[in-house]
């Protein structure tokens, strides 16, 4: 991936403060009032980073196996191109145009079914572990950032590379989660133009992606043989 990609991963998930305070703002309230010591804050998140990371590897291992097709059809262009409709379908999410990105957060719904209860083990928090194993859960939450985020792991070719796109992801989310209750406002946030113009942002990434790839599958054609 191109240095401006792990750029924009990072942005769309600095820009996607708008939904994780809707999604996690909630939870982030509850932990704060039970501890406010920074320690367990970075603990938690922590937690929740390395959750994102499995996540991205679990993704990149699955396309690296995918790209074993790459003499049959252009693989990987392909799913670099589902990332970028990913990312413009996030974008109009967030801006309150396209809520076709809800639909995944149903679907992701069955699996935290079967997570949340866990969390109740670590409940109160009065230890780093317990942050750290928290937030570990908590990375699971059902997430369409997340989902989106994921397919373009699942395009990056390899475990590592999907594992070290997520960590981007969830740095990108740290300024939110950590300091957005003492900087800004939930009603800030959550106004429809802050939304409009993040979501506008985000689904501009997604569509200098597309461009990308049909410029090179008019450079290449649909042969598979280009690795640019």
């Amino acid at each position: 991936m191109t240095d401006f990609g792990w750029i924009a991963i990072f942005l769309v998930g600095l820009l996607g403060g708008v939904h994780c305070l809707g999604m996690c703002g909630s939870i982030v309230g509850i932990f704060a009032a039970q501890n406010a010591r920074w320690s367990f804050h970075l603990a938690y998140n922590g937690g929740r980073l390395a959750s994102y990371m499995l996540a991205g590897a679990l993704a990149g291992a699955v396309g690296q196996a995918g790209l074993l097709l790459r003499d049959q059809v252009p693989v990987q262009h392909l799913l670099f191109g589902l990332s970028s409709l990913m990312l413009v379908a996030l974008g109009l999410y967030l801006a309150g145009i396209w809520g076709i990105v809800r639909q995944l957060e149903q679907a992701g719904s069955l699996l935290w079914r079967h997570i949340q209860p866990l969390t109740r083990s670590f409940l109160p928090v009065n230890t780093t572990t317990r942050a750290l194993l928290l937030g570990a859960l908590w990375g699971w939450l059902p997430c369409g950032l997340v989902y989106s985020v994921l397919v373009s792991a699942l395009a990056s070719g390899s475990a590592q590379s999907g594992a070290l796109l997520m960590l981007a992801f969830g740095l990108g989310t740290l300024p939110n989660l950590l300091l957005i209750g003492h900087f800004w406002s939930k009603r800030q946030l959550q106004a429809p133009r802050v939304r409009r113009v993040a979501g506008l942002l985000i689904s501009g990434f997604g569509l200098y992606g597309l461009c990308k790839v049909a410029y090179t599958f008019y450079l290449y054609g649909w042969t598979g043989s280009c690795h640019a």
